[in-house]
């Protein structure tokens, strides 16, 4: 298993989470949708209203993961020209608390070369990053390069995981676990699978790291399912996007996902009732 050699913000946070006996939310929205100043913004907004790790994801034109919100999302953003340098150098001046992981697909990636994106992603004041389209089997050097630059690198698992690649899984990842709750893509769902309650435990039986259960979670009651299942966190992501979308200007869309972390915080209590 790979190790860090300091505690890292996310670990931190974790800790601080577990002691107060709260669970973690983590929004996620897409750099330049609908421009980075508003991504930077939202940022601020989402860390003053109850997030606890943030999950900003760099557009990409062929995701695999995306489902259509966030696809369209990513696709508007490009459009607008936004770069990854743009949006790494945006990062530090913010003043954000909550630790940042970055959503990237491995192109990005592989095109500045690893060391070096790992060493401008910590220089950005991320904390982590989760690389959908990395496979287990091919991602030992990325591993060590964040490890070398104190970066958790979040692994994900899927409902189709065996056992067995389950807990190499969780061998590899640092941080927390993401456990992807549904087959197929990102995106709101009416409800929760019951099948998530035992790949929880599946997947708590073979780590100590916190499991983050996203991929269909669209409001409170399916916040607090996840939670009363198991999860040390929630990831919201398609829900967040949509509201800036959809919002008449970038004050309406602000006000919105504010409002919305605070409710989401709030469903991640033991005693919350809908």
């Amino acid at each position: 298993m790979l190790s860090t050699p300091l505690p890292t913000a996310i670990a931190q946070r974790f800790q601080a989470l577990k002691a107060r006996g709260e669970k973690a939310l983590i929004p996620y929205i897409t750099a330049g949708d609908p421009d980075l100043a508003t991504t930077f913004a939202a940022l601020k907004v989402l860390d003053a209203n109850g997030a606890d790790i943030l999950e900003l994801g760099v557009p990409y034109s062929d995701p695999l993961a995306d489902g259509p919100v966030i696809q369209a999302a990513a696709t508007r953003s490009l459009s607008k020209g936004t770069r990854l340098e743009d949006i790494l150098a945006g990062l530090p001046a913010l003043g954000i608390t909550a630790p940042i992981v970055l959503f990237t697909y491995f192109n990005p990636i592989l095109r500045m070369g690893i060391p070096a994106f790992m060493q401008r992603v910590k220089e950005s004041g991320c904390s982590g990053l989760v690389v959908p389209d990395l496979p287990l089997e091919e991602s030992q050097p990325l591993l060590a390069a964040a490890a070398h630059e104190n970066l958790n690198t979040i692994m994900l698992v899927a409902p189709t995981s065996p056992v067995e690649r389950m807990q190499e899984i969780a061998n590899r990842s640092s941080g927390f676990i993401y456990l992807v709750s549904t087959t197929g893509v990102t995106g709101m769902r009416e409800r929760m699978a019951s099948r998530v309650q035992d790949l929880i435990g599946d997947l708590s039986a073979r780590t100590e790291l916190p499991i983050a259960v996203g991929f269909g979670i669209s409001g409170p009651q399916q916040a607090h399912q996840v939670i009363e299942w198991g999860a040390d966190a929630a990831v919201v992501g398609s829900a967040f996007v949509k509201r800036l979308a959809d919002a008449d200007s970038a004050a309406d869309g602000l006000a919105s996902i504010g409002e919305f972390c605070r409710e989401l915080k709030a469903a991640l209590a033991e005693d919350w009732t809908a």
